[in-house]
């Protein structure tokens, strides 16, 4: 692990104990090996915890903390699926049973090839474009039960 705990905390490093530095980087650190990883697997934190001589429940206990971070891996594409008012009165609910069909998924579940993550979120902030759902960072707006077929097939490229 090539985290300087001195790089990430900066000059306010210099009013904190050595034990609050190696706390202060937690987050920075599990950012890190989510991106490495796309989750937070159980042996890097363990290194993570004897490398900052911190003990693994209060790393654990931090990374659970935050709804960021995720204990099991996750598909490459990430599809997210409104569920708030204008997107349900719209038609989000028959988007989402036409994706877990597809996948056969639950939301919150990964296909087991790694394809796929299909969670649900209260609002994307798109009302105007509802239905609306995103695939990682690309927002798809409009999805009527023809357009779901093109994500569909975006999905699995």
């Amino acid at each position: 692990m090539s985290l300087k705990t001195d790089e990430v905390i900066g000059h306010v490093g210099s009013v904190l104990t050595e034990g609050q530095k190696k706390r202060g980087i937690l987050i920075h650190a599990f950012q890190k090996i989510q991106e490495e990883h796309n989750f937070l697997p159980e042996e890097e934190l363990r290194r993570l915890s004897k490398y900052l001589d911190i003990p693994m429940s209060d790393v654990y206990s931090t990374a659970t903390f935050y709804k960021q971070f995720y204990f099991s891996p996750r598909g490459k594409k990430i599809v997210r699926v409104c569920t708030g008012t204008a997107c349900h009165v719209r038609g989000a609910d028959k988007v989402l049973k036409k994706i877990k069909n597809e996948f056969g998924i639950e939301e919150g579940e990964t296909t087991a090839d790694l394809t796929l993550t299909l969670e649900t979120v209260g609002c994307i902030g798109c009302c105007g474009l509802a239905p609306v759902a995103t695939i990682n960072e690309d927002v798809v707006g409009e999805i009527d039960m023809k357009k779901v077929e093109g994500v569909i097939e975006e999905i699995k490229k």
